[in-house]
């Protein structure tokens, strides 16, 4: 599903002149989207970094997103973001009542205050001036009363002059954002068929934790390789903010650790599947495929949540692997 503003045509259509469309794809992945941001970071410094023609992400990648979307420029505010924000700036502790009572263990106000100073008026005109373009970007959120992924066009929404245009962008962001359970689900108001109401929204990774493209937007090219038909190169990065390997740990033998271990290797085996899910998608659509993800070779863990040194330490792990030139995966690890 696509929400406010649908995307221009139904095909990848690149610029008069263009010789090839590039896109990202940027994943959730809490305090690791601090790789993320200096991977982009360190690939601006490298000089190669292209402009990105359709940028996506769920999550802390849909946080990353609209800076990997206006480009290198932009570089310093993501630095900001992963290197200079402490867990003040992102969440407020509730009492262990909350749990029970409430909608969530912290309260989120700090970090919708955050996503309104880093994404400003003058920022969201730049990404509407984006999609005057033809560029697009898009980030994906989860509507909890539906039970269905929603991606939210937010070029269209920046390039709309609806006064409510900034405050629902940072809303949608924020939603990206909103782990269940740890962060509130945040309410979004929305027109069907003229009558309104508001919908729950709650962390995209809660279907994906990472996306490509819609299906509908390769339509076009599909039917074009299937008639044998020239077409213009395509490449797709993506940043994959975690591990792609199994991390091994000794669970103690207790209801919440066992609950909590499962719980986690859930969601890493979730990533692992997006991945796949987006190989073969880019195999299907002759796209190439590049991928970056935190290597064997990262040995930080991390202490307490959204610990400023460890997100430090692992912005500068991937600013140095993109400042020497990544070694983008042609395929997802076997």
């Amino acid at each position: 599903m696509v929400r406010q503003g649908r995307l221009r045509g139904t095909a990848m259509t690149p610029a008069p002149n263009q010789s090839t469309v590039n896109l990202l794809s940027v994943s959730g992945g809490g305090e690791n989207g601090a790789f993320g941001a200096g991977l982009l970071s360190g690939w601006s410094t490298l000089g190669t970094r292209p402009k990105f023609d359709l940028v996506t992400g769920v999550s802390t990648g849909a946080l990353i997103a609209p800076f990997a979307f206006l480009g290198s420029a932009y570089d310093s505010v993501l630095r900001a973001v992963y290197t200079e924000t402490s867990p003040s700036d992102i969440l407020k502790d509730r009492s262990l009542l909350a749990a029970l009572f409430d909608d969530a263990l912290s309260d989120n106000a700090p970090l919708h205050s955050t996503i309104k100073r880093s994404l400003n008026e003058k920022i969201l005109t730049e990404i509407g001036k984006g999609y005057d373009e033809g560029r697009l970007l898009l980030i994906g959120s989860t509507d909890l009363d539906a039970q269905q992924p929603v991606i939210w066009n937010v070029g269209a929404i920046a390039k709309s002059g609806h006064p409510r245009a900034g405050e629902t962008i940072w809303r949608i962001l924020l939603a990206s954002a909103a782990i269940p359970g740890a962060f509130p689900p945040v309410m979004l108001d929305v027109t069907v068929d003229g009558k309104p109401y508001q919908e729950m929204h709650v962390d995209g990774g809660a279907f994906a934790q990472a996306f490509l493209y819609p299906a509908s937007i390769t339509a076009q090219r599909r039917n074009r390789i299937s008639h044998k038909e020239g077409i213009i190169p395509v490449t797709a990065y993506v940043i994959r903010n975690g591990r792609l390997d199994p991390e091994w740990a000794a669970v103690e033998r207790r209801t919440m650790n066992i609950a909590g271990r499962a719980i986690s290797t859930m969601i890493a085996a979730s990533g692992l599947n997006d991945v796949m899910r987006m190989y073969n998608t880019t195999l299907r659509d002759d796209v190439g495929f590049n991928l970056a993800y935190i290597g064997k070779d990262c040995s930080m863990v991390l202490p307490a949540p959204f610990d400023p040194g460890y997100m430090r330490g692992l912005f500068e792990y991937g600013y140095q692997r993109g400042a020497k030139g990544y070694d983008w995966a042609k395929q997802p690890p076997l």
